[in-house]
């Protein structure tokens, strides 16, 4: 087969795929970085950009090996993920999610610890508290607001799962995180 720029952007080989996702993630965190004084705003866009790249290529390298060993396929991975992110601030049901992947609770439930390689309540409090952290970093609203904004119950429940998962209390890890301006 004969190259051409035709060929080329079809179909990169795998490590200039990766060479250009790894240029363009060092490329938006140093333009976070050199933001980061100036235009705080600016530079979370990057930042969450550069997140949701990284998150993409995982998916997408996970999915299509996890399809092959009966976890979810990419699909479904999508979609639960999406529903997931979405409804962080409410109840989250297996059974919902079952639904969204359109399989059985016990059958989703397998095939999601497959996928993802924790169970979907695992998944889900891992991801409030990830969204916990950024608001603690992002913004001044208190504990209490960002607890129930995430789907915790009370401070009380953010506070219990935040020290198991990090080791400190989510006071303690704010002020030990917060950017001097």
């Amino acid at each position: 087969m004969e190259w051409s720029p035709s060929t080329a952007l079809n179909s990169p080989p795998a490590g200039l795929q990766f060479g250009y996702l790894a240029g363009s993630l060092a490329q938006l965190l140093e333009v976070a970085r050199g933001q980061l004084e100036h235009d705080r705003e600016a530079a979370k866009a990057s930042l969450a950009t550069a997140s949701t790249i990284l998150q993409s290529e995982i998916e997408r390298c996970s999915g299509a090996k996890q399809s092959r060993t009966g976890g979810l396929a990419g699909w479904q991975i999508v979609r639960v993920r999406t529903f997931i992110t979405k409804n962080l601030h409410r109840t989250i049901h297996t059974q919902d999610l079952s639904a969204i992947a359109r399989r059985t609770p016990a059958h989703f439930s397998r095939s999601f610890k497959l996928s993802f390689g924790e169970p979907p309540h695992a998944y889900v409090v891992k991801r409030r508290l990830e969204k916990a952290c950024h608001l603690m970093l992002t913004s001044s609203v208190s504990l209490s607001e960002i607890a129930l904004s995430v789907g915790f119950s009370d401070q009380a429940h953010l506070c219990r799962l935040f020290r198991q998962a990090v080791g400190q209390s989510p006071a303690s890890w704010r002020r030990e995180h917060e950017i001097q301006q």
